[in-house]
């Protein structure tokens, strides 16, 4: 049974065909808002909202939107969709994240596969829905990062990693970059809050890489939507573990290296931005 406390809200959750996005949509709509549901493939949204209409979510309630996140033109696509139809958007849960492979494997658009999907892609579409993120007027960024972000570096002479390469560091690395990126996504004057959270080790596609078992998926949804609520009381550029505010890696402090980011980052994702 709805709640309706965001009944009058429209969120967007990348991701959400399985997993912890599956379950985030299925909560905010389960609190009444209007969900943007994003997978990478028409057939896996549809499946995704089919699933969500048995959970008990009202179809009215629910759009499917397809875009593959190895491809960067793709992102910008849906982003103009989302655009197009929803002038207003309250909420955009960068959720979408893939583990990084055995062998260093680059996207068409030349990025390690990992950082474009887990990283790039929301950095491009953080700026490319800036207008109806700000015309919503408190809107939120919710990244679901990791605590394996702590243990990760940026490597600026190779954020591909192509000479020496680790899944687990990549994946680590797009997970910073998440991170230290968050703050930017909402800049002063933009009228939306970012925040980033690591939803603890959940029992998901990603769980492999940590190889510990994990909780229920819903239990780590819980701690993203309840960023998403207007009753959540949030700071720009704040880390969550769980349900509590905790320290980020100390780099994600550092001016110099944030803004070393968001150049590399606008670079790497230039041609389409």
């Amino acid at each position: 049974m709805s709640d309706a406390v965001l009944s009058a809200r429209t969120a967007l959750v990348t991701g959400a065909s399985s997993g912890i996005g599956w379950e985030t949509a299925r909560l905010l709509a389960g609190h009444g808002a209007t969900v943007l549901v994003h997978a990478r493939t028409t057939a896996e949204a549809e499946a995704a909202v089919e699933r969500l209409v048995a959970a008990g979510a009202r179809r009215s309630q629910l759009v499917e939107l397809a875009a593959d996140f190895t491809k960067l033109s793709e992102v910008a696509v849906l982003a103009g969709t989302v655009v197009e139809h929803y002038p207003s958007l309250d909420l955009l849960v960068n959720n979408a994240a893939a583990t990084a492979p055995e062998r260093c494997t680059l996207t068409d658009d030349g990025n390690e596969v990992s950082l474009q999907v887990n990283f790039l892609a929301a950095h491009l579409l953080s700026k490319l829905l800036r207008a109806p993120l700000s015309a919503a007027g408190d809107a939120r960024i919710v990244n679901v990062s990791s605590s394996l972000h702590r243990t990760a570096s940026m490597n600026w002479s190779d954020p591909h990693r192509v000479k020496k390469y680790s899944r687990v560091a990549a994946y680590a690395q797009s997970q910073l970059a998440l991170t230290m990126a968050t703050a930017d996504m909402a800049p002063a004057g933009s009228g939306v809050t970012a925040v980033s959270v690591n939803p603890g080790l959940c029992d998901t596609a990603l769980l492999p890489l940590y190889g510990r078992v994990g909780a229920p998926a819903a239990e780590g949804a819980a701690a993203v939507v309840r960023l998403c609520l207007p009753e959540t009381v949030v700071a720009n550029g704040a880390y969550f573990d769980g349900e509590v505010i905790a320290p980020p890696a100390p780099v994600t402090q550092e001016e110099r290296s944030l803004k070393r980011l968001a150049k590399l980052a606008d670079q790497l994702v230039g041609r389409v931005a």
